[in-house]
């Protein structure tokens, strides 16, 4: 079992940067790869960003947040980051943190969830 806590979440302006954490405890987290979903009321969750298990890191981005959004690991501290910067009001969504052998589990649905961080883009 792996178990995800999310944090970071927060109002911000519209232009502004957050950056959402994802702890992970349990099992061998240097071994998983991590991603973050989103999903606005009234809509399905969306894939954000995610992160290989290996150093160094492939990652993989929707394009509604490339050139925005940054996932990274720390795997001494069990901890994936995303970076959001220039956000925008339709980034506005509960985030989820998720974990699985691969990217591509992570895209067809993880093994393991957080309880997601609200993120609100607002003037």
């Amino acid at each position: 079992q792996v178990q995800l806590v999310e944090s970071g979440g927060g109002l911000v302006q519209p232009g502004g940067s957050l950056r959402l954490s994802c702890v992970a405890s349990g099992r061998t987290f240097s071994s998983y790869a991590v991603g973050w979903f989103r999903q606005a009321p009234g809509k399905e969750r969306e894939f954000v960003a995610a992160i290989s298990w290996s150093y160094g890191g492939t990652t993989a981005y929707a394009d509604s947040v490339k050139g925005r959004f940054t996932i990274s690991r720390d795997n001494a501290k069990n901890t994936v980051y995303l970076q959001m910067n220039s956000l925008k009001r339709e980034d506005t969504a509960e985030y989820y943190c998720a974990a699985d052998r691969s990217i591509g589990r992570i895209r067809a649905g993880a093994d393991y969830w957080g309880q997601g961080t609200q993120v609100t883009v607002s003037s």
